[in-house]
């Protein structure tokens, strides 16, 4: 099932079908560590929706209400490759291999919901970095109690000239207003993912594909059990937490994102998260 947030409410989609929840308010209804059997009640008392020219889909948001966006670095062999090089020349590249092989992951605050951009948004690069790349990433949803019950796409738009600097400016690199983006919806499954489960980055600028590449979550080292417990071990999240869980899909090192790319990330059955670079 998926949910899609919108100024009009909530709409739930299953099996092609689509219906508007009677919970109009995001957090109370997301935030529920049964959300898939509740949501299967929900159906039982809603009529379909019908969207026509006339009658169009209202305007999909973020799916998120109040609830803050925190992300995993490190979590594929390519992601610690690619974190060593960038900061080799300030003598950090040995912390990323170190944090790879440690028991502890690296978890960092993303964002904040209110700058937070929604599919076919306009994410960011910053002004005072030379070096900028989209990182791909399932993202967890877990509710307040820690229990994972849903997930997005995110973008988690990365100035990695700031980062190879000095590993101790990653807030800087990786939280700025449109650094972070989710969508199109909160999938919302009977079963979790499966490893086989695909995510694909395609950039586009001007007419043109200039990036293509494809990763599993079975090349994940963390899986999403483990960072949801290190993240919610000393933390409360009253609403319920997103969690980005790392990216295995690295640019090469002499690409850097432009004004105007677009950035398609595809995760099935979640769908596709757009933005363009602004």
């Amino acid at each position: 099932m998926k949910l899609y947030k919108t100024e009009n409410g909530i709409i739930l989609e299953n099996d092609d079908i689509f219906y508007r929840l009677h919970e109009n308010d995001w957090d109370l209804a997301v935030n529920r560590d049964n959300l898939f059997e509740w949501l299967e009640i929900q159906i039982e008392s809603l009529i379909p929706l019908t969207f026509t020219e006339d009658i169009p889909m209202p305007e999909i948001l973020a799916p998120i209400g109040s609830q803050e966006v925190w992300a995993s670095g490190v979590t594929y062999f390519r992601s610690r490759t690619a974190r060593m090089e960038e900061s080799e020349k300030a003598g950090g590249g040995n912390f990323y291999d170190r944090v790879y092989e440690a028991e502890r992951p690296e978890l960092f605050f993303k964002s904040t919901a209110w700058r937070v951009v929604g599919n076919h948004g306009t994410v960011r690069i910053r002004r005072d970095s030379t070096w900028d790349v989209p990182e791909p990433e399932l993202t967890l949803f877990a509710s307040s109690s820690g229990i994972l019950v849903g997930y997005t796409i995110g973008n988690d738009m990365s100035s990695r000239s700031i980062e190879g600097e000095n590993p101790l400016y990653l807030p800087q690199a990786k939280s700025y207003t449109g650094s972070a983006a989710l969508g199109p919806c909160l999938y919302v499954p009977e079963y979790p993912l499966v490893d086989e489960t695909a995510i694909d980055l395609t950039i586009i600028r001007g007419a043109e594909e200039i990036f293509n590449g494809q990763v599993t979550l079975s090349q994940m080292k963390r899986k999403p059990e483990e960072l949801l417990h290190y993240l919610f071990r000393e933390m409360s999240f009253p609403q319920g937490c997103y969690l980005m869980t790392g990216t295995g899909i690295i640019p090469p090192s002499d690409f850097t994102l432009r004004k105007d790319d677009i950035v398609h990330i595809t995760i099935e059955p979640i769908g596709t998260l757009t933005n363009t670079v602004g």
